[in-house]
């Protein structure tokens, strides 16, 4: 059968389906099948013209089996989005077919009083289940940059740290993803319960591999988290104080480091550029002082800025992870950025970079807890000449020990792990036995 002939007897099967919206109009097809992936002009050639041929908007757990069974009845493509606030292209029909939206299904079915823990629909906006959870004196431990806008499912499919990662490390580490509820996909789908060990196959797996309708969730008590500016002549003395600060006995949510050229692209709001480099932090009221201690020991200047107020859109946290990169593409959209893990020790890693690259690569330094220690991740901005160019940085940084994470490729293995999980293969098997998940982006499966 040709495919527009298959198109319009999926398309009458599903027009019959209760608390299901069909989505036709061509805008609105391009407007869902696209993320933020122009952050990379690599991504740029390869996913520009890629455009969902129908889209559907479940509103109950019923008409999301009902569009797998359609879509596996007839062997179509089906791509799941969240909020679309990804870089990477998860959410990009390479093959066409169906893209489902996910953002209906957005209840918070549970809190725990007692555990924290939160039972929660992967369509809820992470901005929303923070305030939710605040009532209840607990808060998320790890949110994106774009925590305001972006879901909760998609931020466990295919996110993996951002705010929260100087003290709770990543998303794959155990302990923060307690279970999944996942739609299968098969003639007839299974609604399935999983637990915290089989629910780690589908966390970033750009949802490959099973429809992640709802998450168990652990949280953290909430904190008054207070915004702390220091600003550094000397960028050695700046990285120092990065890493002091981040192995202090304080909770800390946020320890940012940004290049003085970066800091004189950001907004207004966020201070007058003093030319200097500029450590961002988040931290609880009574660590305070002794991160003024320790930066009278370097001689520099510690600016208490107060309580953080997150309604305005105003705060450090707008301005760290992947939207620093947001704010010098504003500036210039050339630029395009790196994700990497620094070796140790970071500065002399970094020197043998910006000796060869110059201005062409500007530092975004970012704390981060890596297997129980003390990491520093980097997300510096890169100005964009060529393919060739970007191949020849990313060959460097792995020739000095940094452990890349390539943002410009589409496939789970290659942007992160580096490696194939065969566990994220035996679950698409299990789950999605004719391999129409969002096609494309698992190697191991292809």
């Amino acid at each position: 059968m040709n495919k527009s002939f298959i198109l319009k007897k999926l398309i009458n099967i599903l027009s019959e389906v209760p608390d299901l919206d069909l989505i036709h109009s061509f805008a609105d097809r391009k407007r869902f099948s696209r993320d933020f992936f122009e952050y990379s002009p690599v991504l740029i050639q390869k996913l520009e013209g890629c455009c969902a041929e129908l889209v559907v908007k479940p509103h109950s757990l019923a008409a999301v089996m009902a569009v797998a069974s359609a879509c596996n009845q007839y062997s179509i493509p089906l791509t799941l989005r969240g909020a679309g606030t990804g870089n990477y292209g998860q959410c990009v029909p390479l093959q066409g077919g169906v893209v489902m939206l996910m953002n209906a299904l957005k209840k918070i079915r549970d809190i725990n009083p007692f555990t924290g823990e939160v039972i929660v629909e992967s369509g809820c906006l992470m901005g929303d289940l923070n305030n939710r959870l605040g009532s209840y004196g607990r808060q998320l431990r790890l949110l994106p940059s774009t925590w305001r806008t972006a879901s909760i499912g998609g931020f466990v499919a295919g996110g993996s740290g951002g705010i929260g990662s100087v003290r709770w490390g990543f998303l794959r580490d155990p302990g923060h993803l307690l279970g999944l509820e996942v739609i299968t996909i098969e003639s007839s789908p299974k609604r399935l319960e999983l637990d915290a060990n089989d629910s780690e196959a589908l966390n970033h797996a750009y949802g490959t591999n099973g429809i992640i309708t709802a998450l168990t969730l652990a949280t953290t008590p909430a904190l008054k988290w207070q915004q702390v500016v220091i600003d550094c002549d000397d960028w050695s003395v700046a990285v120092e104080l990065l890493i002091s600060c981040s192995r202090v006995a304080v909770d800390l949510h946020l320890c940012s480091l940004l290049e003085r050229e970066i800091v004189d692209q950001l907004p207004s709001w966020s201070g007058v550029s003093k030319n200097k480099h500029r450590l961002l932090i988040l931290v609880a009221p009574d660590g305070l002082s002794t991160l003024e201690r320790l930066c009278k020991r370097v001689g520099v200047s510690f600016n208490s800025l107060g309580a953080e107020t997150n309604k305005s859109g105003k705060c450090l946290r707008e301005l760290t992870w992947n939207h620093t990169t947001l704010h010098m593409r504003a500036a210039d959209p050339r630029w395009t950025y790196l994700q990497m893990l620094l070796p140790q020790p970071e500065l002399q890693a970094m020197e043998k970079i910006k000796s060869r690259w110059g201005d062409d690569l500007l530092w975004h330094l970012e704390a981060v807890r890596q297997q129980g220690a003390q990491r520093i991740a980097a997300l510096p901005v890169v100005r964009w000449k060529g393919n060739e160019i970007l191949g020849q940085l990313i060959n460097q940084c792995k020739e000095i020990g940094a452990v890349v994470f390539d943002p410009h490729v589409i496939t789970v293995e290659d942007g992160g792990l580096g490696i194939i999980d065969s566990h994220q293969v035996q679950a698409k098997r299990d789950y999605d036995p004719l391999g129409i998940l969002n096609p494309g982006k698992l190697k191991g499966w292809d």
